[in-house]
């Protein structure tokens, strides 16, 4: 019962009959409430999304299995130090983390989100070491910035390993198999040599063929030219057996031509000796006729007490007193036809028995072998399977890799590496994508996230960013209808709760995008990105404080997610707060040090502080980085104003009006210079070009008071003007 309940349990899994399986896992530990069963019925609820009730029944429990299913309940119901307690007993340090490669994983999981980067990276690194192919490990190195190599890390020297472990598996398989036959192969010949004559009837029935000609006569498929011993080739008769099946009493047996001779002296002419050594071994079938005349000749047994075959023969021929069968055993001429047919049955059993049991080791030999070439084939195809899974996963790691590093470009070269068939999928498309995010060129990655949502439109990872990008492109309906894709394809991930309040935003519905960010973050804290988002609505809101709390969640979550580090940056830079500013945008920039508006911002507050050259030098890098970036040109100019390097300012202006020849705020600066260099008309024309490019509300008034004042002096102008 118990065994049956298992099976049905576990196919009930393979079949995501959750449900079921509960029901089924519950009975089997109310009547067999072993602990195995409980880590079952815990697997269960774990399936069926019930962390809680694998916690209580799971709770206190000290086998391996049990700990890490305990403490994988624990991680789902974001009890961290409690599962870590389980994990690695505080009383008992030198216990093994359970389950191997995934418990490490498990715990550096834990580590990480508990804010211990050292400590998460050696889990991560172990696990990666016990099991090479454990991906998720090594993306986990990559989000915390301390991956090796690709290359270092899949390496010819672990597929070898893999290779040996495989190989060590199939010669554990091959030594069973030995094993088996060598207690296989006695066994069968002791079982033979105990059959009875009644038995080897049943034995040899199954393993007889019609003769040729002779549909009467039947002849055993237990002949094995090599392996038969010679005095088995020398019989002129069938097998005992034959008479059963054709109904017609065989001849009597003997072992060799003399023995033939002297038995049929008195009834028959004496037969020529033939030469038992130049003649080949071979079976001899009676024609009809023959077989008639010998079965005439049989008789019946002396006992009638013990049945014998030969008391179903013929009993009308009376058996010749002067037979010789002394090779059967006798000391003497024997006149008893029951010990005559004995000696018969006996002979033919010990033959059936050596044919049987060489038969039985020829056969065995030859699965033997086959297998032994079939498991050499496996090796190979094994061995080239390994090393081609290495390279793929070496390229995808390396790309992956640079990308975690921000250095996108390269990872771009390294994706392109790819076969066709593994580039066209949903999960390198999507990296892609962000790569091209990255570096700021929305157009291509808005590219290559569509094709990836068009070949994969349920895959869900990488959508959010998809959003960010469609909201840079002021694409509004594309976006919306993103939102509502998402939703109707899980309306319980963060992905799509992120479109949804990516829309609202780029609608400047504040507080209806914030409501949809927080409940992306209700639905999966550990997602950064959600907690980002809130803290650019709440900053745009204004409530500078909830930003600061939603962008410091982002990075509890992840020490790494530079966009937080940034939006920290921006808030105490409206704030005033330069230091602080500077202090943020540079830890972000560490972590992105690629990025031209992650300088630009940095730059900012450098001049800010009145730190002028290094805020140029910054700016510099900035548009070096970026030459398509407006922001540092415009950033640039105007810290050259501040410096009073009118000419250089305008010049960069100049630069800047190619690349965004329809900034209001760039014409303001310009009519500024020229108020500066007292070339009042082109600053008036400057003045009203901004005007006319509709500026922000915050700008017009600016810009209005600036053209009203243009011939004023500049002590008589105000410092909030141009």
């Amino acid at each position: 019962m118990e065994t049956l309940m298992v099976d049905r349990v576990h196919s009930s899994l393979r079949l995501f009959m959750n449900r079921n399986a509960v029901f089924l896992c519950e009975r089997l530990c109310a009547q067999f409430p072993a602990e195995t069963n409980v880590q079952l019925l815990a697997t269960c609820y774990l399936h069926n999304n019930q962390p809680y009730a694998a916690y209580h029944i799971l709770k206190g429990k000290k086998l391996p299995e049990s700990r890490y299913l305990f403490a994988i309940s624990c991680f789902r119901m974001n009890l961290l130090r409690e599962a870590e307690e389980t994990l690695c007993p505080v009383n008992e340090p030198n216990i093994e983390v359970p389950s191997g490669a995934t418990g490490h994983y498990l715990l550096g999981l834990i580590y990480r989100y508990t804010d211990r980067v050292t400590a998460a990276a050696e889990q991560f690194t172990q696990a990666l070491t016990l099991d090479p192919l454990l991906w998720a490990a090594y993306e986990e190195l990559c989000i915390l910035g301390v991956a090796e190599d690709a290359n270092e890390c899949f390496t010819e020297a672990t597929a070898l390993r893999l290779q040996q472990e495989q190989a060590s598996t199939s010669n554990l398989e091959k030594s069973n198999f030995v094993n088996e036959n060598r207690v296989l192969s006695p066994n069968v010949s002791a079982s033979l040599v105990d059959i009875s004559p009644k038995h080897i009837k049943q034995l040899s029935a199954n393993n007889t063929a019609e003769v040729p000609g002779y549909p009467h006569l039947r002849a055993t498929a237990l002949h094995v030219q090599n392996s038969v011993p010679s005095n088995v080739l020398q019989f002129d008769t069938p097998s005992p057996t034959v008479t059963q099946t054709s109904g017609t009493a065989p001849p009597p047996l003997f072992r060799n031509l003399h023995a033939y001779q002297n038995t049929t002296s008195g009834d028959a002419p004496a037969k020529p000796k033939v030469n038992a050594v130049n003649q080949p071994p071979r079976r001899k079938y009676l024609d009809e006729a023959r077989l008639k005349k010998v079965t005439g000749r049989l008789f019946n047994t002396s006992n009638d007490s013990v049945p014998r075959r030969s008391a179903r023969l013929s009993r009308d021929t009376p058996i010749n007193s002067n037979s010789n069968i002394s090779q059967f055993g006798g000391n003497g001429p024997d006149h008893s036809s029951g010990s005559r047919y004995e000696a018969v049955d006996e002979m033919w059993t010990d033959n059936i028995v050596a044919t049987s049991s060489s038969l039985s080791i020829a056969e065995g030999r030859c699965f033997e072998q086959d297998k032994a070439e079939r498991i050499l084939s496996q090796d190979s195809k094994m061995a080239t399977g390994i090393r081609e899974l290495m390279g793929l996963l070496r390229t995808l790691g390396e790309g992956y890799r640079l990308s975690c590093l921000f250095k996108c470009q390269e990872a771009l070269e390294i994706y392109r590496k790819l076969p066709e068939p593994q580039f066209n999928t949903g999960w390198v498309l999507c990296q892609v994508g962000k790569a091209y995010f990255e570096l700021v060129d929305y157009l291509e990655a808005d590219h290559f996230f569509e094709l990836a949502h068009r070949l994969s439109p349920c895959t869900l990872e990488g959508m959010d960013i998809y959003s960010t990008v469609l909201y840079h492109l002021n694409e509004e309906m594309r976006l919306s209808y993103l939102a509502q894709e998402l939703i109707f394809v899980d309306r319980l991930s963060p992905q799509a709760w992120c479109a949804v309040g990516n829309c609202f935003a780029l609608r400047k519905d504040h507080e209806t995008a914030l409501k949809n960010f927080q409940r992306a973050v209700q639905l999966d804290s550990r997602v950064a990105y959600a907690h980002t988002l809130c803290g650019h609505e709440y900053s745009a809101l204004e409530d500078y404080k909830n930003s600061v709390k939603f962008y410091r969640c982002a990075l509890q979550v992840d020490e790494r997610h530079y966009n937080a580090w940034y939006g920290l940056g921006v808030v105490y830079l409206r704030q005033e707060k330069f230091e602080f500013a500077e202090h943020h945008f540079r830890r972000a920039f560490q972590i992105n040090p690629r990025s031209s508006v992650l300088m630009c911002y940095l730059g900012m507050a450098l001049h800010a502080l009145k730190r002028d050259e290094d805020a140029l030098e910054m700016m510099e890098k900035a548009i070096f980085s970026d030459k398509k970036n407006p922001l540092p040109k415009y950033q640039k100019a105007l810290i050259l104003v501040g410096l009073q390097k009118y000419q250089e300012a305008l010049d960069e202006l100049e630069r800047l009006k190619e690349i965004a020849p329809h900034e209001s705020s760039m014409y303001a600066l310009m009519g500024k210079i020229y108020k500066q260099l007292n070339i009042l008309d082109k600053a008036v024309f400057c003045f009203g070009v901004a005007l006319d490019l509709k500026p922000p509300a915050a700008d017009l008034a600016i810009i209005k008071s600036a053209m009203e004042k243009v011939h004023l002096p500049d002590e008589l102008m105000d410092d909030d003007d141009l």
